[in-house]
């Protein structure tokens, strides 16, 4: 079995993608600064080969999520945007994908919780007339 799919971990244990991409997110996000694969891979938990980093964050700058800027011979990445506006993004591509937006928004509403749910009514009421 080939290792698509999955990162390298110290001591020969694989993990997936996903999990790799979570902290190196986290990880910029703390930063506070663009970082090279090699400023990533330097600070991250467990022990990735560079190529495995580097091939990371290229992924995730092709996806879209964080700019990356030449230093070098290498890149500098960074997030394109805080936690919260990489969530909304997401949260738009969820609804962008199904194809009834109305039912979409009815089930995500009718799960809120109730403080969730005076949140999000306080935000329209406030912000909606920007219209």
């Amino acid at each position: 079995m080939g290792a698509q799919g999955q990162a390298a971990e110290a001591g020969g244990r694989r993990r997936a993608n996903g999990a790799l991409e979570a902290e190196i997110l986290t990880l910029l996000h703390s930063a506070g600064r663009a970082l090279t694969p090699g400023d990533v891979a330097d600070l991250l938990t467990a022990s990735p080969a560079h190529t495995t980093v580097a091939t990371t964050l290229a992924r995730l700058h092709s996806r879209g999520v964080l700019d990356r800027t030449p230093v070098g011979r290498s890149y500098a990445y960074e997030p394109v945007s805080d936690e919260s506006g990489l969530t909304a993004r997401h949260m738009h591509q969820v609804m962008e994908a199904g194809t009834d937006r109305a039912s979409v928004l009815t089930h995500f509403v009718d799960e809120l919780s109730d403080d969730d749910e005076d949140l999000l009514r306080r935000l329209l009421g406030s912000d909606g007339s920007n219209g």
